[in-house]
């Protein structure tokens, strides 16, 4: 893509230039990701199908954009599915899919505006990564997280991660507010249009009570 919306989405340099790129973005977002070959959706799916089991209610998609990794998910029957997404322009694209039974718009960080221990099970694909939500943000799915959930999301694993990210996984698993169930190997999870972006899919269970 000459006009790589993916790079110019991980140089925002505020939530407000964050917000602005994806409302510009939203109405051909999971046209251009599907073009540059998105793996991360169906990975993160087949994760969530082997460790969450189907009854469980509700699932938190953290970062919910249009809702891409999520129709996996309300297709296989899982529900209620909650989203949360900074974006305007996505909240809106999620909505006429008619998958979710509440959005909610706000960003990610360590106190996100729902329930303490509310959620069945979480999910966060994309999202919390250099430019987009910081690390304490995994502070907040676990807070809403019920004790025993399954918190699925990726990380980027290229040169350009910040290592704050995966310090803090291993910090917040080192204090045992979470325990690490599951990893895959790297892959480039944009190989036709942003292959120097790689990524890992991981499942985490908070803390039993």
């Amino acid at each position: 893509m000459s006009d790589n919306k993916v790079l110019r989405s991980y140089r925002a340099n505020s939530a407000e230039d964050q917000q602005a790129v994806y409302d510009t973005w939203a109405e051909s977002y999971e046209r251009d990701l599907c073009a540059m070959g998105y793996r991360l959706p169906a990975i993160a799916a087949g994760a969530f199908a082997r460790y969450v089991a189907p009854d469980t209610d509700p699932i938190l998609d953290a970062g919910c954009g249009g809702g891409l990794q999520a129709e996996a998910l309300a297709l296989l029957g899982y529900g209620p599915l909650i989203g949360l997404d900074l974006s305007d322009g996505m909240l809106k694209i999620a909505r006429a899919k008619g998958i979710y039974s509440k959005l909610h718009q706000g960003a990610l960080g360590p106190r996100l505006n729902l329930p303490d221990d509310s959620m069945g099970a979480v999910l966060c694909i994309g999202t919390i990564t250099p430019n987009h939500a910081s690390p304490d943000s995994f502070e907040g799915l676990i807070r809403v997280a019920r004790p025993g959930a399954a918190i699925v999301f990726s990380l980027r694993d290229d040169p350009a991660q910040d290592p704050a990210y995966p310090d803090k996984v291993a910090a917040l698993a080192e204090a045992g507010a979470w325990h690490h169930v599951w990893s895959s190997d790297s892959i480039q999870s944009m190989p036709y249009g942003a292959e120097e972006v790689t990524h890992r899919l991981h499942v985490f269970r908070k803390a039993d009570a």
